[in-house]
C-alpha cells in the first residue's frame, strides 16, 4: 500500500471522533436554537398571558413598556437594559435564562 495513502487512512480514522463530535454540536446547537425561536413565538403569541411572568422577573417595567414591548423580544432586552442600566449582553443573558424557564403553566388560562 502506498504510505501516503495509508497515512492519510489512518488521519482519517483519529480524525473521524472529532468530526463525529463536531457533527453532533453543530446539530444541537441548530436543534437547541430552532427550539429557543420556537419558545419565543409562543411567548410572543401569549404575550397578554406572559407579562404578570415578565413583571415578576423585572419589576421594573411598567405596564405600559410591557404594552409597547408587544412581545418582541428586541424591544424586551433594549427595556431591561434601558431600566436596570445593563449591558446589552447582560440583558440577553437574563432574557434567555427567563425564556428557557417557560413551561406550559405560562400559557393556560386562569
Amino acid at each position: 500500500m502506498d504510505p501516503l495513502v495509508f497515512g492519510n487512512a489512518q488521519m482519517a480514522l483519529r480524525l473521524r471522533p472529532r468530526l463525529v463530535l463536531v457533527g453532533i454540536a453543530i446539530a444541537h446547537f441548530e436543534i437547541t436554537a430552532k427550539e429557543n425561536h420556537m419558545n419565543w413565538d409562543r411567548i410572543q403569541g401569549n404575550w397578554k398571558q406572559v407579562t404578570g411572568k415578565a413583571k415578576t422577573q423585572w419589576g421594573k417595567l411598567t405596564d405600559d413598556d410591557l404594552d409597547v414591548i408587544s412581545g418582541q423580544r428586541d424591544q424586551l432586552a433594549g427595556k431591561i437594559q434601558e431600566r436596570y442600566g445593563i449591558a446589552k449582553e447582560e440583558a440577553e443573558k437574563q432574557l434567555d435564562e427567563w425564556q428557557s424557564k417557560a413551561t406550559d403553566s405560562w400559557f393556560t388560562k386562569s
